[in-house]
């Protein structure tokens, strides 16, 4: 008589929070409003968000995705990303007499304004991000002859300041929060009196994420993080799965970039997508993974999110 044969169920442990903040939801449908309030073409100054997918929707309904202002012909609208964008981008827009509808995040907005402020009192303001992201340039704009771009450990060592005592950090909205503390305390052994944000300047939404993977790390063999390569808060995703257990972390677009290897032996995968990833995307990975077995999902959830941003306020008054 043979034995049964046992096989061990594959299941989806998912994430939650995921995909869409505030931030990203506000500036998505501020493209989508603005088509449908004035008709293609809309202009949009970089990526709307860091979503390939996303840009590609907005394409085919006729949104149009220019590198620089200067390539939105005179008088057209034009719509600032949710990375946001320095001074210098607002008076270049004025001087062609464009309609611009600034979609920046209102939690970058609020990282401007620091640096406006700190700037004003002749601080030396460190911020915290990598280099050539459009936020950090957006940022580093506010304050060029007061703000230093510090890219992680290695460069907070070669930081230097007029004064020791007047010296503050900032931080890009999307890096890993575990990072960026060890980066302020490296910073702090060098400048004890370092004054800290008036408050956290890492979204709520990439820390809940990054929160959210950590819970579903240490049970999966493979984290699977739906993003695309040029999203900083996926990417970090990605990282602080390695780091909290996973033996396995990639970082797809969608369905189509899973390499059925990386199944291979695994019985538990984790799955989350950054936070500019529509959930249609996650469903996609979803129906893959049942095609292998992968059909027994549970959702495991770290914080209830609730927050909202209205449209940006040029929007809103054509609208009424």
């Amino acid at each position: 008589m043979t034995s049964p044969t046992f096989v061990r169920s594959r299941r989806v442990l998912v994430a939650k929070p995921r995909g869409y903040c505030a931030g990203v939801d506000r500036a998505v449908e501020a493209v989508e409003k603005a088509l449908e309030r004035y008709g293609a073409p809309i202009y949009v100054r970089k990526q709307i968000v860091h979503n390939t997918h996303v840009v590609r929707t907005l394409e085919e309904r006729g949104a149009i995705f220019v590198d620089e202002t200067e390539e939105v012909p005179e008088g057209a609208i034009v719509i600032f990303s949710a990375h946001g964008v320095a001074p210098s981008v607002h008076e270049e827009a004025r001087r062609r007499n464009l309609k611009t509808i600034d979609a920046t995040c209102p939690l970058v907005t609020k990282v401007h304004n620091e640096a406006r402020r700190f700037a004003a009192k002749d601080y030396d303001i460190l911020l915290i991000g990598h280099e050539g992201h459009e936020e950090v340039e957006g940022t580093s704009g506010e304050a060029p002859e007061h703000i230093q771009l510090v890219d992680g450990l290695d460069g907070a060592r070669g930081v230097e300041v007029r004064d020791p005592d007047r010296v503050v950090w900032l931080s890009q909205t999307t890096l890993s929060v575990d990072e960026t503390n060890e980066t302020v305390s490296r910073l702090r052994e060098r400048f004890p009196n370092l004054i800290d944000p008036p408050s956290d300047d890492i979204c709520y939404a990439t820390s809940n994420r990054q929160l959210a993977v950590k819970e579903i790390a240490a049970e999966s063999e493979l984290v699977i993080v739906v993003g695309s390569s040029n999203s900083s808060n996926s990417k970090r995703l990605v990282e602080v799965a390695k780091d909290y257990g996973a033996d396995a972390a990639y970082l797809v677009d969608d369905a189509s970039f899973i390499d059925d290897a990386w199944l291979e032996g695994v019985t538990t995968v984790g799955l989350t997508s950054g936070a500019s990833v529509p959930e249609e995307l996650v469903e996609g990975v979803l129906a893959k993974l049942a095609e292998h077995g992968f059909d027994d999902v549970h959702e495991v959830e770290s914080v209830e999110e609730r927050m909202r941003f209205a449209l940006p306020h040029e929007l809103r008054r054509d609208l009424r």
